[in-house]
């Protein structure tokens, strides 16, 4: 069984690999630009295992639940773990532990928990403003802090401040930004244009710091419209591992 799991990984990786690299093509990029993050969610650590076998090297949950033992299991591997989903304060001390990446920063006082955990765990944390492109300026958000989307993220008009935040953490690094492609408002179903929308901002951040150059953007439906918008990482769950089992 798991010869054939591994010849199905490895087809489905080749696949992927294709589309990113015709995608790149067509933008007039070059294909090193881009870098696969591999959603591994709801699959076993075996699959991972395999994945690391196949060259994957970054890797993504958004369950810590899951994910931490996952990442215990799999210690081993030359791996970077990415954590993509809404973070709760009270998981930041186990996710700081294993995660390379948090992608889903979208508050403040998740910058001063990971910041907190991170120094105690004598780890530096890349970190990702995650933008809630369904939250653009003019919605009603929660009084006293940015507003935010529906699948977590800060509104664009909160990115500044809260980048500063991760910058000036102790043992947090900004990395750059992160979306998901908005289900509501005025980017629905127009994802190479929340990505581009995304990309301008990312231009923005760069402008006061150089080094968050890293845009996450697309997944295994829209990659394309992520590298053609300029996305550095695209995140593929379902091409490379299939449809997920339903949780019951």
């Amino acid at each position: 069984m798991t010869d054939d799991r591994r010849t199905q990984l490895a087809d489905n990786l080749a696949r992927v690999e294709n589309r990113i690299s015709a995608a790149c093509a067509k933008a007039g990029r070059p294909r090193d630009e881009v870098t696969l993050i591999v959603v591994t969610k709801t699959y076993p650590a075996s699959d991972v295992r395999l994945l690391a076998e196949l060259g994957v090297r970054q890797v993504a949950e958004n369950r810590d639940q899951e994910a931490a033992v996952k990442a215990a299991e799999c210690g081993d591997l030359p791996l970077t773990w990415h954590f993509v989903g809404q973070l709760q304060t009270n998981k930041v001390r186990s996710v700081a532990g294993y995660a390379g990446i948090v992608q889903s920063v979208d508050r403040v006082r998740l910058v001063t928990a990971l910041s907190k955990e991170a120094v105690r765990a004598g780890r530096e944390l890349g970190c990702l403003v995650q933008v809630a492109l369904d939250a653009e300026s003019g919605d009603a958000g929660p009084a006293g802090g940015s507003k935010l989307g529906a699948r977590g993220g800060v509104a664009p008009d909160g990115v500044a401040e809260l980048a500063e935040a991760i910058a000036g953490a102790q043992g947090l690094r900004l990395d750059g930004v992160m979306t998901v492609a908005p289900l509501v408002g005025p980017y629905a179903g127009r994802q190479l244009a929340a990505f581009e929308r995304l990309m301008e901002i990312s231009t923005d951040l760069r402008a006061t710091h150089p080094a968050a150059n890293m845009v996450s953007a697309g997944m295994s439906a829209d990659l394309e419209d992520a590298v053609a918008a300029g996305a550095t990482h695209v995140r593929v769950g379902t091409a490379v591992l299939g449809v997920r089992p339903r949780l019951g």
